[in-house]
């Protein structure tokens, strides 16, 4: 079973995280001694577009976010543009594919899965959507994303990751095409079970699922 470092960073800056993610993507591109790390965050209200993104999916001006208390920030993830905020778990696996014996089709499948699994047991029933990454609920009918992935991989060395809106300010969200999407809402644990809920436990219990999808141990 390979081993994986728990990296939990609290709460901290989008270009702080980003940088220690790169720090930790070259050391095991370099080392290949163990599965890699798994980094848990909160970063305080930002607008990140992927590499592929369309800035027309940005729908306010730099007025505008200043005046929100948001920052913007373009980066080589995939996906499209997204929001980071208070309430939120990010989660950076930098993972070495090879060790774990598994392809980035396979690892970006089981992402998914450890969330619908984490959200799970809080009695929310999450699901994929063909054609679009993430972890999606059916809202009254409609399709919410309640979990956003992005990631980048390199020789088998991935990083990047997935957002789950826990306890998220969802307006943040109505200042963009989240995703790139303009049919489709998103939602959070704290929308869908009508009570807050404790990011530690939401960690712990993500933290857990990805043990048993990716049979690894992380500590």
């Amino acid at each position: 079973m390979e081993q994986v470092h728990l990296d939990d960073r609290g709460i901290i800056e989008y270009g702080a995280a980003l940088q220690a993610q790169k720090l930790a993507f070259d050391g095991l591109q370099a080392e290949r001694d163990c599965g890699g790390t798994l980094m848990l965050c909160e970063h305080p209200n930002v607008y990140t577009l992927g590499a592929h993104g369309k800035s027309a999916n940005m729908l306010i001006d730099d007025r505008m976010l200043e005046k929100i208390g948001a920052t913007f920030h373009k980066t080589d993830r995939g996906g499209d543009i997204t929001f980071h905020g208070y309430g939120q778990m990010v989660a950076y696996p930098i993972f070495d594919l090879n060790r774990l014996g598994i392809g980035l089709r396979d690892y970006i499948y089981g992402l998914e899965e450890a969330v619908i699994a984490t959200i799970a047991h809080w009695d929310i029933k999450g699901g994929r959507s063909e054609g679009a990454t993430g972890v999606w609920c059916d809202t009254k009918g409609a399709l919410s994303k309640i979990c956003a992935i992005g990631v980048k991989a390199s020789h088998f060395v991935t990083m990047h990751g997935l957002a789950l809106n826990v306890n998220t300010d969802l307006d943040y969200f109505t200042y963009i095409n989240p995703c790139g999407f303009t049919d489709r809402g998103v939602t959070s644990i704290e929308a869908l079970t009508g009570g807050r809920v404790d990011m530690e436990t939401v960690k712990r219990r993500f933290v857990k699922e990805m043990e048993r999808i990716f049979d690894i141990e992380i500590k």
